[in-house]
Formats: structure tokens, sequence, C-alpha cells
């Protein structure tokens, strides 16, 4: 049976904390009824979120802290270069509540600010196996999600970025999503990667990967697999069914 595989190797030798939990979602239903499915704990990681800024800006919180050192330790220095949880936790503080998107792309947002972690989704047809997270190569692209119309953006050798075997899926490790892997809302499998870089990290990725499940199950109609990869297992892999 194939696997889908997931490698950190290239880039835990170097940050011995970093950790990513991988997983697959199956059957996906993203319609009405699962927006109000997950309404509730979307609500609940907003209000947790807002009062853990209600004293503190998103870049004093230690888990942003060492995002940052990561990002100038790999070159990139300049700070609208934030990454994706640092940027949803800001508007969050500034807007008050986080943007509704798609069901799934509502929970796994939720689940960033809840945790304080990078999280991201792929839609799985649109991948080619297997997955990595390593420094940029001469060759790589990249199209930008926020750009209109997306262009090839492709990133400096030794950048990090999270990749398939075809193109970047990510650019600045966690900035910015790449626009041909995006998930829709006739996305029926996807991959999300739940990211951390704090070496106290462990617990609260695993309660994040468990939370996933549960409401991607009783919301979402999917079936949810998980593994992490660590610098003890740089790689891991999850059976396609």
């Amino acid at each position: 049976m194939a696997a889908l595989t997931l490698s950190i190797r290239e880039v835990s030798g170097a940050f011995r904390a970093f950790r990513v939990a991988v997983a697959l979602l199956r059957g996906l239903e993203q319609g009405e009824r699962a927006s109000a499915g997950i309404a509730a704990f979307v609500s609940a990681a907003e209000a947790d979120a807002l009062a853990l800024l209600a004293d503190r800006a998103p870049a004093d919180l230690p888990e942003i802290q060492a995002w940052r050192a990561a990002y100038r330790a790999f070159g990139s220095k300049k700070t609208s270069y934030r990454n994706s949880c640092e940027a949803l936790l800001r508007r969050l503080g500034q807007e008050g509540k986080l943007p509704r998107v798609l069901p799934l792309v509502d929970l796994y947002n939720a689940l960033s600010v809840k945790y304080r972690i990078p999280v991201g989704a792929d839609d799985l047809a649109k991948l080619v196996p297997s997955l990595a997270f390593r420094p940029a190569r001469p060759g790589d692209s990249f199209f930008d999600l926020a750009s209109e119309p997306p262009r090839d953006d492709p990133p400096p050798p030794g950048e990090i970025v999270y990749a398939d075997a075809e193109k970047c899926l990510c650019r600045r490790w966690n900035w910015r999503q790449d626009a041909r892997s995006r998930v829709t809302a006739e996305t029926r499998d996807a991959v999300v990667v739940l990211q951390t870089l704090e070496a106290d990290g462990a617990e609260r990725l695993s309660a994040a990967a468990e939370d996933l499940a549960r409401e991607a199950a009783a919301h979402l109609g999917a079936s949810c697999r998980w593994a992490i990869a660590s610098a003890e297992m740089p790689e891991v892999g999850l059976e396609l069914d």
C-alpha cells in the first residue's frame, strides 16, 4: 500500500526542537452544516486567544519569539515576513475575530491561535509525494496564494520551505502558502501540517492534532490519521488507502 511520507531531516539537525504533526483527512464535507458544526470550537479558540492577548502583543509570546529567531537564522530578517500563526494572532487582536473562509480553513486557523502554532493544509489531489521541510534549491517554484493573479516567486537557495516532489507548498517555512495546492470547497482529502519549534511544544502539538481529528470527524465527516516527525524520528509516513 502506498504511503504519504513527510521528512524534516534537512532541517531538524539545526533546529532540534522542530516538530511537525502531519495529518491525513479523508472524506471531507465542507457545506454549511460543517461551518455551523465547528462554529463553537472556533469561537472558543478566539475567546481564549483574545484573553491571552489582553495584556501582551503577539510578538511578546515565547512561541512567536522562537519563530522570529528561526526566521533570522535562515536569513529572513524583515518583520513583514511573519509566520502564519503570528499573522493570525495580529489580525485577531485588531479585528476581534478570525476570518471565515471554509470549514477546514476555519478549523485549522482556530487550532493555530488556540495552541500558538503555525498550521496549514493542502488538497491531497494536488500534491506530488513525498513531502519535506527543507532548504530551498535552484529550480524550486512558488506561486503566492496572496498575489492576484498568482505569479512565480521562487525562494532563494537556503530559505526553509515546505515542499512536495514538484513545487514549494509554503515559503519562509510557514509564511505563505502556494496557490496550486490550495484547499477549496471541493476538496475531499487534505494534508494538514501543524508545527512547533519550542522545547516544550510537544504536548501542545499532540493536543492540537487530537483536536483536529475529533473536530474533523464530528463536523466535517472526515477520518483522520496523523503522525509526528521530530529530530528523533525525522521521517514519518501515513498509508494512503
